[in-house]
């Protein structure tokens, strides 16, 4: 298909076109939730639907290389688990390009727009795609990508593919981790701590100062 030609050549030009350096690569950067809401299938307007999409990206690395596992659902009940690889190319600490590929199950909703399905011909399906991100000071992310679906005629002669275009935010997880932890240290041990720090503090204070003559 014409537009799955397009996004690989965009993700190669994405790779070759930076400097493979390991600045560039090996940015030591977080592992995030994604959650994502676009257009499904936006290059057919007679049979797009919405998208919504939540996955974990690892900041775990194979060379330079990230591993990713996600789910996706349409508002014409299609579903697609999904598991792939994706690396990070950076321009400076603000700006990312993500290409990507996944492996996954695929289920056909059963709604319909006049003759036109959500059959993709095969119940796995490969998915490619590129993300182009803008860092926050505190590394999640706001991203808008473009994928593709497709069975690559493997299973079945039967491959429509699907094309998504995609509003991505990537929340680290350490940042949900401290917000699910008691604000300000107001748990029974970190109040004890405290208390017990201040006490010290007075007592070493207190020993510092020169008695004062009588």
């Amino acid at each position: 298909m014409k537009f799955s030609r397009i996004l690989m050549a965009l993700a190669a030009v994405a790779g070759f076109s930076l400097p493979m350096s390991r600045g560039a690569l090996a940015v030591d950067d977080a592992d995030f939730l994604r959650i994502g809401a676009g257009w499904w299938d936006f290059n057919r307007p007679d049979n797009y639907a919405a998208e919504f999409d939540l996955a974990y990206r690892s900041d775990y690395k194979w060379w330079f290389l990230k591993h990713q596992a996600g789910v996706l659902g349409t508002s014409d009940g299609s579903a697609y688990g999904y598991w792939g690889l994706y690396m990070d190319f950076y321009f400076g600490n603000r700006f990312v390009i993500s290409p990507s590929t996944a492996v996954g199950l695929y289920y056909r909703g059963d709604w319909e727009k006049g003759d036109k399905k959500s059959n993709l011909g095969s119940p796995v399906e490969f998915r490619s795609g590129i993300d182009f991100s803008y860092r926050f000071d505190d590394r999640s992310r706001l991203g808008l990508g473009v994928y593709h679906i497709s069975n690559t005629g493997l299973w079945d002669d039967r491959n429509p593919g699907e094309e998504t275009l995609m509003l991505s935010y990537d929340i680290p997880i350490s940042k949900l981790y401290s917000g699910w932890r008691s604000p300000g240290g107001n748990s029974p041990a970190s109040q004890a701590a405290a208390k017990a720090a201040t006490a010290s503090a007075t007592a070493a204070t207190t020993a510092s100062k020169p008695a004062k003559p009588r």
